[in-house]
């Protein structure tokens, strides 16, 4: 009796508890707008019903396909597709997610390949992140930028001596297809080993064999630890390739905000245009120029301003932007092309006419610019890179007319012969990027004149003897280079001494 009593008096006070909590409880009402999809089309939906749905906004359609409102008509909305239009038909609810559109962001990306809404490409499982932002966010204002002030050393000889890179600095990387555009770029990211650069390779509309091979080359390289791939690839929907740039701009300015230093590299933007373009006809925008919508100026304007480098007082982190753009039959003055030429702060422009010379990497010192970079240069680049770039005009200028056959005077000839050694030291291998050190020995020695009597078929080996030999015999001004220190009258006289020594073996015996 005892015992049935007790339980008696648990179960009471149990069920009493549940009225308490029961009476205690009152749940709101929300509202929850739900829409219907009118019609399907390649990459975007019309929809009906939503009428407080926001620019933006990211929604569910169907079986949570996830879409972006993107037109707001009075009587239909358009929605860029983010997922597989084939799950999905007319009729289908649509329900409103109350947020914009955003990505994951945080330490947990290091060494991970994501698609442009965050979610794991590489097999590694879920990255777990407590922060999420929108991929769409204001630029920095003027007053909380500080100067350019710190190189982004790319390891390329022709970049680095002749069109420098800041961190914080926007310059684009442009030329024809299969001129070694994304390569620059990839060589930049494998210098930046031990340098505390973030890097982050954002792959829009590439082919998936070419971003996985790109993939293997970071990750044997060791540079996969500092970096992240953002991709979407050529067969995804346009909307994933709309968003794939911006989503990886955000992921850089966390690391930013953080007071780190971030390298964002776009490829290509001249892809990311055509998805824009796709979704803008699809979406019944008034086409004008070339069939791109009006705005398409202000599309990448706005996700190139984010590029730049933090007060101080903000943390003082940078984020660098090489966005890439390909050309047609070498028009550099295309609508895009120019476009993104008038947002940067400076151009490498890639030749196919020095690529099919095996002139590698095939930048066009003429026309390529850097309006930024040369505050930052180091002080050794500083001292020759002005001698350099007269010695290649002069040589490109005068190579036209000895075409020709024309007689030459014993000046032109020397200026064609330093030119022609000016050229051959400043090709590099891919995927194998030079220390600053030296870079700077190999630069000084032709300068000087040093390479004047090596034959052009010596020059690789020769380079690598100055190379080796500028570590091995001169260590100390090698670290000063590094440090960014100038070099003294001796210091200059001590590395010639040591270029001149490495290059005996290599002249022509009298």
């Amino acid at each position: 009796m005892n015992r049935n009593r007790e339980l008696l008096s648990v179960l009471g006070e149990t069920f009493s508890a549940f009225d308490r909590a029961l009476a205690d409880y009152h749940r709101e009402l929300e509202p929850r707008e739900v829409g219907l999809v009118k019609s399907i089309s390649s990459g975007i939906a019309k929809v009906a019903g939503l009428p407080n749905v926001k620019s933006d906004e990211l929604v569910y359609l169907g079986d949570d396909v996830p879409g972006i409102a993107f037109n707001l008509d009075l009587d239909e909305v358009g929605v860029i597709l983010l997922g597989d239009s084939d799950r999905l038909e007319a009729g289908d609810k649509v329900r409103r997610s109350g947020r914009v559109t955003d990505v994951p962001v945080g330490e947990a990306l290091l060494g991970r390949v994501v698609d442009a809404t965050g979610k794991p490409l590489d097999g590694g499982g879920e990255i777990s992140t407590p922060d999420r932002r929108p991929i769409e966010r204001e630029a920095p204002a003027i007053m909380d930028r500080a100067p350019v002030t710190v190189p982004l050393q790319t390891g390329l000889k022709v970049v680095d001596a002749l069109i420098p890179i800041g961190r914080g600095q926007r310059e684009l990387i442009v030329g024809d297809r299969q001129t070694g555009k994304s390569a620059i770029a990839i060589d930049t990211i494998l210098n930046q080993q031990n340098q505390d650069v973030i890097c982050i390779y954002c792959a829009i509309g590439q082919r998936s064999s070419s971003v996985a091979k790109t993939i293997a080359t970071l990750r044997d390289r060791g540079a996969m630890e500092y970096s992240i791939v953002v991709t979407s690839a050529g067969e995804d929907p346009p909307g994933l390739r709309y968003i794939v740039p911006y989503a990886a701009t955000t992921i850089g300015e966390y690391f930013m905000e953080q007071g780190r230093d971030v390298l964002v590299v776009y490829d290509d933007l001249t892809r990311h245009a055509w998805a824009y373009r796709e979704l803008s006809l699809l979406l019944r925008r008034p086409p004008g120029r070339e069939a791109y919508p009006g705005d398409i100026f202000y599309l990448h304007s706005r996700m190139l301003e984010r590029a730049t480098h933090l007060r101080d007082d903000l943390g003082g982190g940078s984020l660098t932007a090489l966005p890439i753009v390909e050309t047609q039959a070498q028009n550099i003055s295309a609508y895009i092309p120019t476009n993104i030429i008038s947002i940067t702060d400076g151009q490498i422009y890639l030749s196919p006419d020095l690529f099919q010379k095996a002139v590698l990497p095939a930048v066009d010192v003429g026309k390529s610019v850097s309006r930024v970079g040369g505050k930052t240069q180091l002080p050794a680049y500083s001292d020759i890179s002005g001698d350099l770039r007269l010695s290649y005009a002069q040589f490109q200028e005068v190579e036209v007319f000895a075409r020709f056959g024309t007689q030459l005077d014993e000046d032109t000839m020397q200026t064609l012969a330093r030119g022609r050694r000016v050229c051959e030291v400043l090709k590099q291998p891919e995927a194998q990027p030079i220390p600053v050190a030296e870079q700077i020995a190999v630069l000084y020695a032709v300068n000087d004149g040093v390479f004047d009597e090596v034959e052009l078929e010596d020059m690789r080996s020769t380079s690598q003897a100055i190379r080796d030999a500028a570590i091995d015999r001169i260590p100390d001004i090698c670290d000063r280079i590094q440090s960014g220190e100038s070099l003294s009258d001796d210091d200059r006289q001590r590395l010639l001494d040591v270029c001149r020594d490495a290059v005996r073996d290599f002249l022509p015996s009298s």
